[in-house]
């Protein structure tokens, strides 16, 4: 992969960075990456064949794998690994902190401030649309997190999970 864009890597209507209405700033492209309007990744790595919709932040520190589709307006944040072949749907939300807050000791925090909550998303799970995926869980290959769902604890490999917070499905 390189960082500005690989060979063969576009964005819907050009080449990457030359539509608008698009920031991208040390990503680091595989092939055949598709990448829509309106999206911000910074400082991620996405893998071959990878299609991102619009309206979607990737923030540094996030690696997606080849083969994925990540939907609109979802957010990933740093700490996140989503392995390859991976569907994250639409409005789906990435969490990397336990105890958010905007200050400590009155002044604003600084990295130094919390403590990052790294999240993998194995070989070919789906997230479901408007799911919110929380901070240090491992969702597990195959599995399948419902529309909704709030995953607060890891899913085993092949699990259905749906619900607030997340569980098995029953039926």
């Amino acid at each position: 992969m390189s960082r500005a864009s690989a060979p063969g890597s576009t964005v819907a209507d050009g080449p990457i960075n030359d539509a608008p209405y698009r920031t991208f700033v040390a990503v680091e492209f595989g092939n055949q990456v598709v990448v829509q309007s309106f999206t911000n990744l910074y400082g991620c790595s996405i893998g071959d064949n990878t299609r991102i919709g619009p309206f979607v932040e990737i923030q540094r520190g996030a690696v997606i794998g080849a083969n994925c589709k990540i939907q609109s307006h979802s957010f990933i944040c740093d700490g996140v690994t989503i392995e390859d072949e991976v569907f994250v749907g639409h409005g789906v939300m990435f969490v990397n902190d336990k105890y958010p807050r905007a200050t400590t000791d009155g002044r604003l925090q600084t990295e130094t401030d919390w403590k990052l909550l790294e999240t993998v998303v194995e070989r070919g799970a789906t997230i479901g649309s408007g799911a919110v995926v929380l901070g240090g869980v491992r969702v597990g290959a195959q599995a399948l997190v419902g529309a909704g769902a709030v995953v607060t604890r890891d899913v085993a490999p092949g699990e259905v999970v749906r619900g607030v917070p997340a569980r098995a499905r029953s039926d």
